[in-house]
């Protein structure tokens, strides 16, 4: 089966913020440095593991950029700590599975159908994969309420990550 992992290919999971202090508070890019993805050649069946306890903040974001002096090494350790204590749970589940149950072609590219397992519950969920330059980048929105997840909040609500993530990932072509 081909396969690739972090070595040869890349996963990105974005954030975004919102409520009444949203204005002191940062969008981020989140690494997940540890994942592989296989496929089977006739391209009918995509497996994906990732592991949650590898998140890891890479900078926050300031309208779609990268915004690297934003957060000291400091706050990104202790967004790392929350996402994995009080998010995700990692302690309890550390692997995120999805699994295909359909590929469809779509344009010049496709929609990949399936079940995502995160955090102790399984959703069905859509990938949709497009060719970006000499690369291939699957993307999905995952909205967190769907697998018992309670979005990071703060400062008794005021300052709060929206419900939906984003998830991005690319490899070459």
């Amino acid at each position: 089966m081909p396969r690739f992992t972090q070595n040869d290919a890349g996963c990105r999971v974005y954030t975004f913020k919102e409520g009444l202090l949203s204005a002191i508070a940062h969008d981020l890019e989140i690494a997940v440095d540890r994942f592989h993805v296989e496929w089977d050649d006739a391209r009918t069946r995509v497996e994906a593991r990732f592991e949650a306890t590898s998140l890891r903040v890479l900078h926050a974001m300031k309208e779609g950029t990268p915004n690297p002096g934003a957060l000291s090494d400091r706050d990104k350790k202790k967004i790392e700590s929350n996402i994995q204590g009080e998010v995700l749970e990692t302690k309890r589940h550390a692997e995120v599975v999805f699994t295909s149950s359909a590929i469809e072609p779509q344009g010049e590219g496709f929609v990949i159908r399936g079940a995502l397992e995160l955090h102790g519950r399984k959703r069905d969920v859509q990938v949709r994969v497009a060719k970006e330059g000499g690369k291939w980048v699957a993307t999905a929105t995952l909205h967190q309420p769907d697998f018992g997840i309670t979005p990071y909040s703060a400062m008794m609500g005021t300052l709060r990550i929206q419900p939906d993530v984003r998830v991005r990932v690319s490899a070459p072509a």
